[in-house]
Parts: structure tokens; C-alpha cells; sequence
């Protein structure tokens, strides 16, 4: 049986010594804000995107640096399916502002990792691993 397989990008920003996670609406898990790439997009076409309708912030492209890449199972997806998180991180001027299917933000603490999905479990490890979150 082959697996089905999710491929997203994700922002990872860490201030105070937490992570950017995002609630979407009707969703019962947080998640590091991301998504897919359309069609032709680049990694930082595609996070830029995402992140300006999500989070209405503006990533400042000569900043966007690789961070790493995840894979775990799909947390709401039937078994089997698996999702590759590859993450960047990046600088931006504005204010975070939910947008689109964005109910709220926040940052969290390694503490808090259990209230995210399996794939964002494994960021949170090498972020303390790191010693970059708390």
C-alpha cells in the first residue's frame, strides 16, 4: 500500500523563547503557519504567500533561510498519509495580523507542544534541542 503524501512549507519564528503557531478556524490542533505550494511557485513564493494571507505580514525575501525538513503523520488524515513540513525562517517589519481561515495566534513553549500536530512535535524537539525555545 503506498502512502499519500502531503508536502507544505512552514515559518518558523521564535521570540521570548516560543514559536509562532496559528489556530485556523474549526481546527482542534495549532500549527506552525504554512502551506502549499500552487503551481510553478518556488519554497519562498509559495511561504511568502502564505504567510501574507494568514498572518498579513510581508517576509523580507533576502532574509528567508532553510531551517529544516520534517516528515510525520498527518494529523485529521486517514492512516498512512504523511506530511513533509520543510521550514524557513525569515525577518518582516509588520504586526501580526490573523487573516482568512486564521482564528487566532500565539506563541508557545516546548510545554505546549501536545496541543500541535505530530509534524510540528518534531520542530518543537530540535527548537529546544537547538535551545532556541523554552
Amino acid at each position: 500500500m503506498q502512502n499519500d503524501f502531503i508536502d507544505k512549507l512552514a515559518f518558523i519564528e521564535v521570540q521570548n523563547k516560543k514559536v509562532l503557531v496559528t489556530l485556523s478556524k474549526g481546527k482542534d490542533r495549532w500549527y506552525i503557519p504554512g502551506g502549499k505550494r500552487e503551481k510553478d511557485e518556488t519554497d519562498q513564493e509559495a511561504l511568502t504567500r502564505e504567510i501574507k494571507e494568514e498572518l498579513s505580514i510581508n517576509l523580507l525575501p533576502e532574509n528567508i533561510k532553510y531551517y529544516g525538513t520534517f516528515e510525520a503523520k498527518a494529523h485529521g488524515k486517514k492512516d498512512g498519509t504523511i506530511v513533509r513540513m520543510t521550514c524557513y525562517t525569515a525577518s518582516f517589519k509588520e504586526e501580526i495580523q490573523v487573516n482568512n481561515e486564521i482564528e487566532k495566534y500565539d506563541f508557545f513553549s516546548y510545554s505546549q507542544k501536545h496541543l500541535t500536530s505530530l509534524v510540528d512535535h518534531l520542530i518543537f524537539s530540535d527548537l529546544k534541542q537547538k535551545k532556541l525555545i523554552r
